[in-house]
């Protein structure tokens, strides 16, 4: 062989490389999110980026996809190339498991706390002076009370948000008393100004197209709202009982392994786990883990009574049919 023909080899073979090596270090990953998480990953996006880069010397790139939880689902079993998920429903990721195998089964065990980094309840946003005097669950069934908050069909917010009026009625009417709980719920949904595909389209039904006497979304939500839009024209309601509202991430292994980005994406929800990335979260009104974050920002938390979806329904897959399933008990109470 040639010298000359050895010198465009090696030339040739440097190319390669360090095309092979730009591509590694400049990756992008894909975030599939719910639908009121926009602001959040936001600001949690570049400061990732910066982690990633002081620790490996790699640049990244993180593209955001946002819609109800339930509708992402669909959509990444239908091929939408997701690396990561962060959800705020634990079906909505088990079921890229159950249906298309893209996560391992053991998904909830991978990371602490189930895989759920934070977590939120459900609360209520009223008007200034809050004109209903809106305090509770029980208020909402009253008949000049007109609600907005995302459809459970659709929603992981709003079935969170079902489940918590659900919870409320067991409590109040006791766990047997079936029928007034149904004439609590049935009235409850009757007074839904509007069903929402998403928590973001409810805010905008109640924020700007100025439907309802209260919105009905997570507290994180609430107080951004009220945060944005002006403290003096809305007030936040956490009512004394509510529901545990987790938030479950996961990578979507089949396809970071295909897309080459298994390690950042991990890192990636490793990181929602630090002090920085909590203190960031509970800066969004997120309940977090973190003992020292948590110290820092109780008084922006009140106490509340957190029911879980497991001592209301059993667990999720019950919910799900039992409840929000087609012909099930949501569909029966609003036929009445």
């Amino acid at each position: 062989m040639t010298l000359k023909i050895k010198t465009r080899l090696l030339t040739g073979a440097l190319i390669l490389g360090s095309s092979f090596n730009a591509l590694a270090e400049n990756q992008t990953i894909l975030n599939a999110s719910y639908d009121i998480a926009r602001e959040l990953f936001a600001e949690y996006n570049p400061i990732f980026a910066q982690h990633w880069q002081e620790k490996t010397g790699n640049t990244i790139e993180i593209k955001q996809s946002h819609a109800g939880s339930s509708a992402q689902a669909r959509s990444i079993l239908q091929g939408m190339p997701v690396d990561v998920v962060t959800f705020n429903q634990v079906t909505d990721v088990q079921i890229l498991h159950d249906r298309g195998n893209l996560i391992p089964q053991e998904w909830k065990k991978l990371l602490d706390n189930h895989s759920s980094p934070y977590y939120s309840t459900t609360a209520f946003l009223v008007r200034k002076g809050n004109p209903k005097n809106i305090q509770d669950w029980g208020d909402l069934a009253k008949d000049d009370v007109a609600s907005v908050f995302p459809n459970p069909k659709t929603s992981g917010n709003g079935r969170y948000t079902y489940l918590a009026a659900l919870g409320y009625a067991q409590k109040t009417f006791g766990r047997d008393n079936t029928e007034q709980q149904d004439n609590f719920l049935a009235e409850f949904l009757g007074n839904v100004a509007v069903f929402d595909t998403g928590g973001r389209g409810a805010t905008t039904s109640f924020v700007e197209r100025k439907i309802g006497d209260v919105l009905i979304t997570f507290e994180s939500e609430v107080n951004n709202i009220r945060q944005q839009y002006g403290a003096d024209e809305y007030e936040v309601v956490v009512p004394k009982t509510s529901i545990l509202a987790e938030f479950p991430v996961a990578v979507v292994e089949k396809n970071a392994k295909k897309n080459g980005t298994l390690e950042v994406s991990t890192e990636y929800l490793n990181y929602l786990y630090s002090e920085k990335a909590q203190r960031l979260l509970a800066g969004f009104n997120y309940r977090v883990h973190n003992e020292t974050v948590k110290a820092e920002f109780s008084e922006k938390f009140p106490a509340v009574e957190l029911l879980t979806v497991e001592g209301i329904v059993g667990d999720w897959d019950n919910a799900m049919k039992t409840l929000f399933a087609s012909g099930a008990k949501l569909d029966q109470l609003q036929r009445r």
